[in-house]
């Protein structure tokens, strides 16, 4: 297993932009499928992007599709979530997530997936 920690979260106005960073402990980073999900107040933890052990894939709910990017870099061990034109609703904390994978196009899509988790960042986008 991994260990993962995140950074960049903050205080944003709507419009605005983010960059998250999830730096993952371990010199098999690349043997992992990486994604991030998110948990407003009251509410579920919700997928929200992944990608593929590769980088070659990548997968997004609508609800961020032509806003977020996600992205690693396997020499730095390293996945970045790009958060631009943000919105009040993006409000949440951001955990990242890891699942040793062979299949270097897999991008899992549901929390249970997964078994690796940073301890979260929080990203406020105000009105």
């Amino acid at each position: 297993q991994v260990q993962l920690v995140e950074g960049g979260g903050g205080l944003v106005q709507a419009g605005g932009s983010l960059r998250l960073s999830c730096a993952a402990s371990g010199r098999t980073f690349s043997s992992y499928a990486m994604g991030w999900f998110r948990q407003a107040p009251g509410k579920e933890r919700e997928f929200v992007v992944a990608i593929s052990r590769s980088g070659v894939s990548t997968y997004g709910v609508d609800s961020v599709k032509g806003r977020f990017t996600i992205s690693r870099d396997n020499a730095k061990n390293t996945v970045y979530l790009q958060m631009n034109s943000l919105k009040p609703e993006d409000t949440a904390v951001y955990y990242c997530a890891a699942i040793f994978r062979s299949s270097i196009f897999y991008t899992p899509r549901k929390w249970d997936e997964y078994d690796c988790w940073g301890q979260g960042t929080q990203v406020t986008v105000s009105s």
